[in-house]
């Protein structure tokens, strides 16, 4: 069931926004964007004069203590994108780029503020997730893998690792799921309240050249090209079982899995057992793993795949492979 509350109910800790903060978000636009279906375009928004600027901040205001988004601005254009290399007959040779409108980027800069202020004053988010967090990158997230695999090689121990491929993440998260998560976490009520219906009711439709196809409704996920959806994502997937001899680790929906030891079989037995629960997990919070697109690898001065013992999921042997790729790096 939905979060609902009265509209006049503020917490206490409620922050305004203020013209200030609309106004350096609009000098921080970029003016070779595309605009959203309003086709309103950042260059636009860039030449607005001072007395609509703070009618925009006034809208986000209202926004704010009534918790609502608007929506209009919840309707995303579909582009599609030919990837390199591919066959422009074929369908799945085509990215999907969707395009929002840019007053509704403003106005989910200034939530996922409010949103970011509290998750780092209660440290809510597990801190193996490195994933679109302030002065994190890939690259911390890799050093983290890095350290792990050689300190094993200094004691001698070999290093297994698994990256999981999860489908369509943000597409698929079980929105009164993520609603029920973000109460778990006690996430203030006006934010709740806006973020329910940010996620209720969203539309896209497709555009090519300058036709535009009838709207379709979104029924999961979090809005794909959004400020606030990576973050909506990482607070869906925050409790994912640990286990204590493996190191996960995370940026977004990149997920590893690392366990290390001189005999092989106890790195099957850490492994096997930590991807049972996760399989648990998955069920129950509608995730599901692409198995034929997760991969595994030993980091050992000998790599005779087949001597390894296998690991599974899903019924379903992970094979050993001779190189993966984690975060744009070749291992």
């Amino acid at each position: 069931m939905r979060f609902r509350t009265e509209a006049n109910s503020v917490c206490k800790d409620f922050d305004p926004p203020l013209p200030s903060e609309v106004l350096d978000c609009i000098k921080s636009l970029r003016i070779n964007k595309a605009p959203g279906i309003d086709g309103i375009n950042n260059k636009m928004i860039k030449n607005l004069p001072l007395h609509t600027i703070l009618t925009i901040t006034t809208i986000i205001l209202k926004i704010m203590t009534l918790g609502h988004f608007p929506t209009r601005w919840k309707t995303a254009t579909v582009v599609p994108i030919l990837k390199p290399g591919k066959g422009p007959t074929d369908t799945t040779s085509y990215r999907p780029i969707p395009l929002l409108p840019s007053l509704s980027k403003i106005a989910e800069h200034l939530i996922l503020k409010r949103l970011n202020n509290y998750l780092k004053e209660n440290n809510v988010l597990c801190p193996e997730q490195l994933g679109f967090r302030e002065k994190l990158s890939t690259s911390h997230q890799l050093i983290r893998v890095v350290e792990y695999v050689t300190e094993g090689f200094s004691n001698k121990q070999k290093t297994g690792a698994v990256f999981l491929d999860i489908q369509k993440a943000f597409d698929r998260v079980w929105q009164d799921g993520l609603i029920h998560k973000l109460v778990h976490y006690k996430t203030p009520s006006y934010l709740i309240k806006l973020i329910d219906s940010y996620l209720l009711e969203r539309k896209f439709a497709g555009r090519v050249k300058n036709e535009l196809s009838s709207t379709k409704n979104i029924n999961a996920g979090v809005a794909q090209g959004s400020k606030i959806g990576p973050t909506l994502f990482a607070l869906y997937i925050n409790d994912i079982p640990k286990q204590f001899n493996t190191l996960l680790c995370m940026y977004a929906d990149d997920t590893a899995i690392l366990a290390r030891n001189k005999n092989p079989n106890y790195i099957q037995i850490a492994f096997n057992r930590h991807l049972k629960a996760l399989e648990d997990w998955f069920i129950k919070w509608k995730i599901e793993i692409n198995v034929s697109k997760t991969e595994a690898i030993m980091f050992a001065n000998e790599r005779r795949y087949s001597s390894f013992p296998p690991i599974k999921i899903n019924d379903r042997i992970i094979p050993w492979s001779q190189e993966c790729k984690y975060l744009g790096l070749i291992s």
